[in-house]
């Protein structure tokens, strides 16, 4: 598989300063009339982990759909800002054209073609690699997700919630990504699948010189991996920064990683409960 890899890479499984993906100023409407996401401005360097946090409706998903091009399947458009990956401007190009430039997305719902075999997923996504490549890819999927190569044979709509979550990632490797997008790795699992998950992906990461991008309402799960956050609020990014901030900031851990925030709803909420707190000499 080393080779595969090394193709990938660009020197190297380190990341580097040099941004793969940058956006900026990014506003997506749908059906004319809905702004989703405003002024969105991120970016994703090689080999970095990127996560997106956030509640229902933020933006998250939708930002994730426009950097792959399906958003034009959810009568959405970008009108305004840029997406550029490697130079390539991203904006309202087809998804399939997008992929060909080394991006996948592992999308938060039918990550599987439930009628299809688990091997049958593996060999239907179009590719970047040659067909050797695509051969060694396949088998170091089923190497590091061993359930899924006892199931090769069986259809993905018989898999359990964690098996179709590793499907929906191995199909997406098969395709040869720079940069993988994924949403809500951790949505509806039991702890012990996410742990599962987390350790084979950053295993993957490494091996093949990847980026990652993730969405994630479950702050916990995403700092565990991420070297850099951006938590999003209303279509627009609240707040910003490394892994070490993000588990620093007070607000963050009240709203996100259980520091007692109750009904606080977003991370403005929770930082103005603060900022009161602070004036009564409570903070």
């Amino acid at each position: 598989m080393g080779d595969v890899g090394a193709q990938r890479r660009c020197g190297g499984t380190h990341m580097t300063d040099a941004p793969l993906l940058v956006l900026q100023g990014v506003d997506v409407v749908y059906k004319h009339v809905v702004r989703a996401v405003r002024g969105i401005a991120l970016e994703v360097k090689r080999g970095q982990v990127v996560a997106i946090l956030g509640a229902n409706g933020a933006g998250k998903t939708t930002t994730l759909r426009a950097i792959s091009g399906f958003i034009g399947l959810d009568h959405a458009r970008v009108t305004a800002g840029t997406i550029v990956f490697k130079g390539e401007h991203l904006e309202n190009r087809l998804p399939h054209q997008i992929t060909r430039l080394g991006i996948s997305i592992t999308p938060e719902r039918d990550k599987v073609f439930p009628n299809l075999t688990v091997s049958e997923n593996m060999s239907v996504a179009p590719s970047r690699l040659t067909n050797a490549e695509r051969k060694r890819t396949t088998d170091m999927v089923f190497q590091f997700f061993p359930a899924l190569a006892a199931r090769r044979n069986s259809e993905a709509g018989l898999l359990s919630g964690g098996e179709r979550q590793m499907l929906g990632i191995g199909a997406k490797l098969v395709c040869g990504p720079e940069l993988l997008l994924v949403d809500e790795l951790s949505l509806g699992l039991a702890p012990l699948i996410t742990q599962e998950l987390i350790a084979r992906l950053m295993q993957i990461k490494d091996e093949l010189g990847l980026s990652l991008l993730l969405v994630e309402q479950n702050a916990a799960v995403a700092l565990q991996m991420a070297d850099y956050a951006y938590v999003f609020e209303n279509g627009e990014i609240a707040l910003e920064g490394d892994r070490a901030m993000m588990r620093g900031n007070r607000h963050i851990q009240e709203l996100y990683l259980g520091g007692g925030a109750g009904g606080r709803r977003n991370y403005r909420d929770a930082r103005a409960a603060r900022e009161v707190r602070g004036q009564h000499g409570r903070a």
